[in-house]
């Protein structure tokens, strides 16, 4: 233990000034990270410092806590072992007795085993609340001495002598400028001096909660109110019902509502009683002379005129005219900021409205609207060209064209006010070799700077026209804003919801360079980052609205402590690295760089090595590879077009994951070879990382203090990631487990073609033990995880990283929820790599994981071409059966048995049971037998016959996405078809979509001309109408065909992207919901606005669903409403849907939400009981995804709202479930009664049910629902509600639930088709069949919303109905399992799903079974296929089945069993290498 070190403690301010707080992370930060390093105050020295509190209350403990640690030390010193060597050794065997135990107690007494289970975890996950409470408490102490060190400072309102009625008392609130703060008192205090009848109260708008009653106070005393920068809903209706009395309004930059209030004399932004708003008429014709005449440039406009208003202003008459005047002086006066503007604003607002002061206000002291500046000059530059010319003459780094050149956009308020973080960030980049050009503007000009003056080379080699180029326009390799918020708008445009993210998109695509973003934080504080990651608002500044623009690589650069901006200069050098490699790709040539293309092979062992999600990975491989080498790109002298086997490739990385081959490092790994795909060059290679490199590579520098860390809560040791690394997997020198050699070492292996080197992203480490994450909350990547991207960074020397599907896991590696920081794990093994990430346009949700956790710039590939299921063996011939009963049914009696029978072999007895129509309504529907079906009358059994026809066409038509998609490939014209029969329907004449799909270049009047001619050939068209109506639709279908045909833009994006080129954004989507707008693909995907859910459709759509839900479950239950229903919030569907599983929740608690003026949604308002029809509010258990919970906070945490509300409603429980169940946990003592939102550990992910299932450690379903309980503890919500272990509460809304709701977003993936499903749904279900104590079964709805109708069905109508469309249909298993390699896996984790579903729903239908097995395994050439195309696959596949038949799910014949027995046997003796 080393609590001194003597070079930290000669910089110490004083032992007895160490921090309170920084004792409880002794661990880690034996001294506090503010009060070490002598550069860091001189860097901070003006700054009040964050920690500078009331400590004297903490010196004696910290005193004896030092003594103890001194004794410690001594002690430690006469003993021989080290401390990291005792305590692994003491792991070690703890974890031995331990083992031993649970082993004996699972296998004495399972029954109490899974309670002793149950109530250790429930305990565990207590205990977690408990220390966050204990966490959240000393942060709230902290927090209170700071507030209270900050009133002795700086409240000088209480010294401000009262002037009885000639007093003139100004209240002023602001939201997002709290860095002025400190300015606002100040100028406070210099007015009680110079205007003693003066009385200014200074509030943030963090005070409004806790000095609520004083601010009131002063709000109903005040003569002047004046608020900055107040966004949100709840303090702005606050406010807006309390100021409306005050004589005075000023309102800037704040919501429309609030700044409504603004009024000064006669002028009013909002008037009302007739009277007209804002400015007179002669003033909105001045304004519109102003700017240019382009729709984006207004706002800039704007700002030109108020600097120049005031002045044109004098020569209107009229007291508006006057009026207006002063509130342009008084606004100029705010937004041009320092302590003598603000003075001088107030004390010509007092001289104007109140009473003469006798004191002139100082002229206004102006800084430019837009200008650069640099730390070495005083002054600022009028434009980037003057900047640029002084910097290549006196700038540190000089004229060198060896450094890149960034425009960094500043924020000019913090310009203006001297924040000392801007001198740092320029002087950190420099340090980094990032040449910067400072830009400073007020956030709406951003554009307008970027496009008009700089350019780029590529924009200068461009042909195109620039009409608004400044000639002077300075040439820079990338644009970096440090501002947040739309490119186009700024602030000003942050609730526009993207509105001109199409104008940005140009701009951008013209420079053709990189464009991220980097900000401090200026909404939360570090603390709430370090503890939190970002979140809320800040998240939507930060990340979702520069997306939308094509900003990648965000990082946060720091944020406030208290009212103050902190810079981490750690951040900044991880920016500049990054942008100097982005800049790296720009200027090497192809030859040159080192690429590295990582495939994935999760879960191991079952054949996914080389797979992606609707991805043929090796044809995929293939394609990349050819067109890198055309490119120019080295991958040696054997590779050329059509030369490159990608399953040749992909088998050869099988080779190198042999348990052998790693035993013996790497040698045994390259002799092995590379098999077959040594023909084209490919050459196995591999390395060994030891375990004193492994830590080196993850050590950082001794010397790093808080200069570089930052205020952040703790001071990191150097060797922080490797003590968090040894925690989790122990002694590394000691390891030997996942990928090491015999002599411990990580082996990294792959396959290089030149400078091109392709391997496999190494497993995340828990597969084989997936009980770990139920019980220890701080995983870290395994040793060879971390070794193998370190090797990629330091040995390899990637320029750049390719991680090729959907999706890898790197990106969800432990770490912050969102804002990387130093300590997070993507960010700390990506490193500097530019990362071209190909993902699935389709899944915009997990895409934005890469993109903000994984720094991803996502080139988006298309899905598979989609199909009808059509009918097959039994179900084809039930058919005919159908219909030859249907033509003459009193001469075809005799088919009753036989339809009967197939109707019974096909299970579709259950999805069609017979129900007499005299029967009563609460009988149970009969299933018919052979004999029975005599008895029915001919008309009852006519009725049957064509319900059974009906849902026969139902699985023929459902749709099903064919096989896998070819990166960069155009459909042919038969699959070009199908993608436009599955879009256009019955719309659409099958003639036209042939004509279509098969046209050559035609125009589309050629097209339409040639329609024309068949259908007047034709009389036997089904066409229809052929109107106007129809043009329209073939006039889209020639618009879909250009859009699919530019599948090639995939190809295309990655090339460029690997050039450091600028990849253009789009909405991702599928064609079938969100139509030709998702196309074309190769874009770099987001997110819709998250403050826009749900859309006024999803609503209705919403609605329309939820009250199908309730009618199904009355109908199911005697007209009993549910009192709780659980919803799956996922991520990808509420993007997808914008919003309509949260439609869903709000119709079920009886809410609607209330939008702003802009159109963003600010609250969710409960609707009166009155208003709900007699129905009561139901309860929702909201179980949301990792992903909804980090993408959408805002919707978070305006359902808590929501929830908290209803909840403490005063309504009868009788029409209030919330307020019922509620009231009922308050009096069981649990706290936060009302939360209803629930997911797993911040920055965690995943149910860990699907790998319990896959690793097949598991022994009933009950296991698997309270592993989905364990996992999903964990309550969010609004203030401090960030995942707070909740499973008391939890288990209660469980015990109430009645129904679950599930919604399915697309085709490609349905419930039978994913792990997730069975992983969260059907073990949602169990979990709560768990908790209640009457035994009941909970029912499940599932809502597909990826089609017009999307009426709710019963789980397992919907399993049936898809195990018929696709895994037993022989046209899907056949285009799947000519997909190769890929197809095989896919095919073979159905059958996993299979088991899943049976597992937690008891989902298990013979003829499922019989029929996969019949299918996939006892079909001799479907068999042989996929052993050859993937034998660890096929080995899975025959695994689940004998899985199934011994858990009792399926019981096979004999000569069926012992077939499956036999087979596996031979797989298993293949695969161990053995000749069979």
């Amino acid at each position: 233990m080393v609590f001194a070190k003597a070079n930290l403690a000669q910089d110490a301010v004083s032992s007895s000034r160490r921090c309170a707080a920084c004792l409880g992370h002794l661990r880690t930060a034996p001294v506090c990270a503010h009060h070490t390093a002598r550069s860091y105050r001189a860097t901070q020295k003006a700054l009040p410092h964050p920690h500078a509190v009331r400590m004297s209350a903490s010196a004696k403990l910290q005193s004896e806590t030092e003594l103890f640690l001194e004794k410690l030390e001594e002690e430690s010193a006469e003993v021989s072992i080290t401390a990291p060597d005792f305590r692994s050794q003491l792991v070690q065997l703890e974890d031995q007795a331990m083992k031993q135990l649970l082993h004996d107690k699972e296998r004495g007494d399972p029954k109490g085993w899974a309670q002793a289970q149950h109530h250790i975890q429930t305990a565990k996950l207590q205990r977690t609340r408990l220390t966050r409470e204990i966490e959240d408490l000393k942060s709230t102490i902290m927090q209170a001495d700071m507030e209270a060190s900050r009133d002795d400072m700086d409240d000088v309102a209480d010294r401000v002598p009262l002037g009885g009625k000639d007093t003139v008392s100004i209240c002023l609130i602001t939201g997002f400028e709290s860095f002025n703060i400190s300015l606002y008192n100040k100028v406070a205090k210099e007015l009680s001096g110079k205007l003693p009848n003066v009385r200014l109260q200074v509030f943030s708008d963090r005070d409004l909660e806790p000095k609520r009653a004083q601010i009131e106070a002063a709000l109903e005393n005040a003569d002047v109110f004046f608020g900055s920068l107040l966004f949100d809903y709840d303090q702005v209706e606050w406010l807006k019902a309390r100021v409306d009395q005050i004589p005075v309004r000023l309102v800037f930059e704040s919501a429309l509502e609030l700044m409504s209030s603004t009024q000064i004399g006669t002028f009013q932004m909002g008037a009302s009683g007739g009277k007209s708003k804002g400015p007179p008429p002669a003033v909105k014709k001045l304004l519109g002379l102003f700017g240019s005449q382009r729709e984006e440039d207004r706002m800039v406009g704007y700002l030109s005129f108020l600097k120049i208003g005031p002045k044109l202003l004098k020569f209107l008459p009229g007291q508006k005219a006057k009026d207006l005047r002063n509130w342009l002086t008084v606004y100029s006066y705010w937004n041009q900021g320092g302590q003598s503007n603000v003075v001088s604003m107030f004390a010509h607002l007092v001289d104007q409205y109140f009473k003469p002061t006798g004191v002139a206000p100082a002229k206004l002291l102006e800084t430019p609207a837009t200008g650069c500046l640099h730390p070495d000059f005083q002054g600022f530059f009028a434009s980037p060209a003057q900047y640029i010319k002084w910097y290549n003459q006196h700038g540190p780094l000089g004229s060198d064209p060896t450094h890149p050149t960034v425009a960094v956009l500043l924020y000019r308020k913090h310009v203006i006010t001297e924040q000392l973080y801007i001198g740092q960030l320029i002087s950190c980049m420099e340090a980094q070799g990032v040449r910067p050009i400072p830009i400073f503007i007020n956030g709406i000009e951003a554009h307008t700077v970027v496009r008009d003056l700089l350019t780029s080379t590529s924009e200068q080699a461009s042909k195109s026209s620039k009409p608004t180029l400044k000639a002077d326009a300075v040439a820079v390799d990338a644009v970096v804003s440090t501002i947040g918020f739309p490119l186009v708008g700024g602030p000003a445009g942050t609730m526009e919801g993207g509105r001109q993210a199409d104008v940005a998109k140009a701009i951008l695509t013209a420079k053709n360079i990189p464009y991220m973003v980097a900000a401090p934080l200026l909404i939360q504080d570090m603390a709430s980052w370090s503890r939190d990651g970002i979140a809320g608002l800040q998240s939507v500044v930060l990340y979702s609205l520069p997306e939308l623009d094509g900003a990648i690589d965000t990082v946060p650069l720091g944020g406030l402590v208290g009212d103050n901006i902190f810079l981490v200069s750690e951040r900044v050098d991880r920016l500049s690295q990054r942008i100097k490699k982005w800049v790296h790709l720009r200027r090497s040539q192809p030859q040159e760089r080192k690429v590295a293309i990582l495939l994935y092979g999760f879960p191991p062992g079952v054949g996914a090595t080389g797979t992606a999600a609707l991805l043929n990975v090796p044809a995929s491989l293939a394609q990349l590879l050819e067109q890198l080498q055309q490119q120019g790109y080295d991958l040696g002298p054997a590779v050329s077009a059509g030369s490159v086997d990608g399953e040749a490739i992909v088998t050869a990385l099988k080779m190198q994951e042999e348990q052998r081959a790693i035993y013996e490092g790497k040698a045994g790994v390259e002799k092995r070879g590379a098999g077959e795909a040594e023909a084209f060059g490919a050459v196995a290679v591999a390395a060994e990382v030891d375990h004193t490199r492994l830590k080196g590579m993850l050590t950082y520098p001794p010397e790093w203090g808080p200069t570089e860390w930052g205020p952040i809560p703790f001071l990191p040791e150097p060797d922080v990631l490797v003590s968090s690394m040894e925690r989790q997997w122990g002694d590394l020198a000691a390891y030997r487990g996942i990928a090491t050699s015999a002599s411990g070492s990580a082996v990294v292996s792959g396959i290089r073609l030149g400078n091109v080197w392709i391997g496999v992203q190494p497993a995340l480490g828990v597969e084989g033990d997936p009980m770990r994450l139920l019980f220890d909350r701080d995983l870290t990547p395994h040793p060879q995880y971390a070794a193998f991207y370190k090797w990629l960074q330091q040995d390899f020397q990637a320029d750049a990283v390719v991680h090729f599907g959907m999706h890898g896991t790197v990106e969800w590696l432990p770490g912050a929820p969102l804002g990387n920081s130093g300590l997070s794990w993507s960010d700390v093994l990506l490193g500097d790599m530019p990362n071209v990430y190909v993902y699935a346009a389709n899944n915009p949700s997990e895409s934005i994981l890469a993109k903000r956790r994984g720094y991803g710039t996502i080139v988006s590939h298309n899905v598979p071409p989609y199909a009808r299921a059509g009918l097959y063996k039994q179900l084809a011939t039930l058919k005919g059966l159908v219909e030859e009963y249907r033509e003459k049914p009193e001469a075809n009696q005799t088919l009753r048995a036989p339809i009967i029978q197939n109707l019974a072999q096909t299970g579709l007895d259950r999805d069609c049971p017979f129900r007499s129509p005299s029967a009563d309504s609460d009988a149970e529907p009969e299933l018919l037998t052979a004999e029975s079906a005599q008895g029915v009358s001919e008309d009852e059994f006519s009725e049957y016959v064509s319900r059974i026809y009906q849902y026969l066409q139902v699985v023929e038509t459902r749709l099903f996405s064919e096989g896998l998609h070819v990166l960069g490939q155009p459909p042919a014209p038969d699959k070009l078809g199908q993608y436009l029969e599955a879009y256009f329907g019955d719309s659409l004449s099958p003639e036209a979509v042939e004509v279509v799909s098969n046209s050559n270049g035609e125009s589309l009047d050629a097209i339409k001309a040639k329609l024309q001619r068949i259908y007047l050939q034709s009389e036997t068209s089904t066409s229809g109408s052929r109107g106007q109506e129809e043009e329209q639709k073939v006039s889209e279908a020639v618009q879909i065909k250009g859009l699919l045909h530019q599948n090639t833009e995939e190809m295309r994006s990655i090339l460029r992207a690997l050039n450091g080129e600028y990849i253009e954004p789009q909405a991702g989507g599928d064609l079938l919901r969100d139509g030709a707008g998702v196309l074309p693909t190769g874009r770099n995907i987001h997110a819709l606005d998250p403050y826009r859910m749900p859309s006024q459709a999803a609503l209705e759509r919403g609605a329309a669903a939820a009250q199908a839900i309730l009618k199904a479950h009355r109908d199911a239950n005697n007209g009993t409403y549910p009192e709780t229903v659980a919803v799956n919030l996922w991520g990808l569907d509420a993007i997808k849907t914008k919003g309509e599983s949260v439609a869903i929740v709000l119709y079920l608690v009886g809410a609607r939400p209330l939008r702003e003026a802009t159109g963003r949604v600010a609250r969710y308002q409960l609707i009166p009981l009155e208003e709900l029809g007699g129905r009561p509010r139901v309860d929702v258990l909201c179980n949301m995804s990792g992903i909804f919970r980090d993408s959408f906070q805002n919707v978070v945490e305006l359902l808590d709202d929501l929830f908290k509300r209803a909840g403490q409603a005063s309504e009868p429980a009788d029409r209030n479930f919330i307020r019922k169940h509620s009231s009922a946990m308050t009096q069981q003592g649990l706290a936060n009664s009302w939360a209803r939102l629930f997911s797993n550990p911040a920055g965690d992910y995943g149910s860990m049910v699907n790998e319990r299932v896959g690793s097949s450690q598991w022994e009933n379903g009950s296991e698997l629902g309270d592993t989905w309980a364990s996992r999903n503890a964990f309550s969010y919500g609004r203030g401090s509600e960030r995942g707070t272990a909740r499973p008391e509460l939890l288990e209660a809304l469980l015990s109430t639930t009645d129904r679950v709701v599930q919604e399915i977003d697309s085709v490609e993936y349905g419930l039978t088709d994913i792990q997730e499903y069975y992983a969260n749904t059907g073990a949602l279900k169990k979990a709560a069949e768990n908790a209640r104590k009457d035994g009941k079964s909970v029912a499940c709805s599932i809502v597909e919303t990826f089609g017009k109708d999307a009426t709710p069905q019963e789980l397992s109508d919907v399993l049936r109905l898809e195990y018929r469309s696709k895994l037993l249909n022989p046209k899907w298993a056949q285009a799947m399992a000519d997909q190769g390699s890929g197809g095989a896996f896919e095919i073979s984790q159905r059958m996993t799903a299979m088991i899943g579903w049976g597992a937690t729903t008891g989902f298990a239908e013979k003829w499922v079974f019989d029929q996969a097995a019949e299918t996939y395994a006892l079909n001799p050439e479907m068999a042989d296929k996929l052993r050859k195309n993937n034998p660890q696959a096929f080995s899975n596949l025959l695994k689940r089945m004998l899985e199934a038949s011994g858990r009792g799910m399926w019981s096979p014949d004999e000569a069926t069993l012992e077939q499956l027995k036999s087979m596996y046997s031979d797989m298993d003796a293949q695969l161990e290498g053995v000749n069979t």
